[in-house]
């Protein structure tokens, strides 16, 4: 790993993936091919606010990644409790929280609920100029820790199956989407073997055409101020960053946006708990998939600390998570000289 430690940073962040706490034993993923570590999960976050806390440079905010309690607090009558258990722990820190809506997000609760609870972090003063551009629905927003430097939270969920009414009309084209590619009875079922096609199952979701022109917007201005913009989204959107079935339903409209744009530097997700990673070829922006907490064993750790440079920013990972350099694209280094 290249050497920065002689430089001061411009501003750091934290970032942590699929907490996903439940006050239970441990038990396997859908597939039964992983362990889940459901109590474990919260002494890992623990770990996590206790080594940002005592961090000589405090990160400027944290990012979390969605899924921050289990589906399974739902069937035991707990989501509540066990959302209130977690962000009690976030509330330890001073630190500013940036809270990403994953499928177990609405496991738990419906949209509109989560609108008004505390993993709405949009932040207040913007919430007309960010959420409503998107839609009043859509959950997502943008912000700017420092100048020259954006962050856009994404909605992969805008389009789903996942928290709201079967009756409703966004729930009846989410259903006419997902069966175009996928036949079972059970949707939660791939209806592939291998490939993308494999992301069409009800865990998973999309973006709505409203959303993707609100991106395109953001990405424009930012194109026009000469920002760099780290995205952010439950979902990941690279093939090579993520196995196939944890794609977002139309990534490739949102490769595409990407591709039109050059103030895009970054692409962070969570919800693969194996993580990943990939550098696309042709617009130089690096695609990081976080390894999430849940299947995390107790005597490791999961969660990254990433400084950012005038040309790079440099992941700090602890347990399951990899050092990385992730140099700017060389337009971007350019524009800055």
């Amino acid at each position: 790993m290249d050497d920065c430690s002689h430089r001061q940073p411009l501003f750091t962040f934290g970032v942590i993936a699929d907490i996903q706490y439940a006050d239970m034993d441990d038990g396997y993923n859908y597939s039964q091919t992983s362990r889940r570590y459901y109590r474990s999960s919260l002494r890992l976050l623990k770990n996590a606010l206790e080594s940002w806390s005592e961090s000589a440079v405090r990160p400027s905010f944290i990012l979390q990644l969605g899924d921050i309690i289990d589906g399974f607090n739902k069937g035991r009558g707990a989501s509540q409790r066990a959302l209130d258990t977690v962000l009690s722990m976030f509330d330890s820190t001073p630190v500013e929280v940036h809270h990403v809506w994953g499928n177990h997000e609405f496991y738990n609760f419906s949209r509109s609920s989560l609108f008004h609870s505390r993993l709405n972090s949009t932040p207040e003063a913007r919430q007309s100029e960010n959420r409503a551009q998107a839609g009043a629905d859509i959950y997502a927003y943008h912000f700017s820790p420092v100048p020259g430097f954006t962050f856009v939270v994404l909605d992969a969920y805008d389009v789903s199956l996942l928290g709201i009414e079967e009756s409703s009309g966004e729930y009846i084209k989410a259903l006419k989407w997902i069966k175009k590619y996928n036949s079972n009875e059970e949707l939660n079922c791939s209806p592939a073997t291998w490939g993308p096609e494999q992301r069409f199952v009800k865990y998973g979701g999309g973006f709505s055409q409203k959303q993707l022109r609100w991106l395109d917007a953001v990405l424009s201005m930012a194109d026009e101020k000469g920002d760099r913009v780290t995205i952010i989204s439950h979902l990941p959107v690279h093939p090579y960053s993520t196995l196939p079935m944890c794609l977002a339903w139309n990534f490739d409209e949102l490769l595409d946006i990407l591709h039109s744009h050059h103030s895009v530097v970054c692409f962070i997700a969570g919800h693969d708990h194996d993580g990943g990673y990939c550098r696309d070829r042709d617009t130089g922006v690096h695609h990081l998939t976080l390894e999430g907490v849940i299947e995390t064993p107790p005597e490791s750790d999961a969660f990254g600390t990433i400084s950012v440079y005038e040309d790079r920013m440099v992941l700090m990972g602890k347990g399951r998570i990899e050092n990385r350099v992730l140099r700017f694209p060389q337009h971007q280094r350019d524009r800055k000289q």
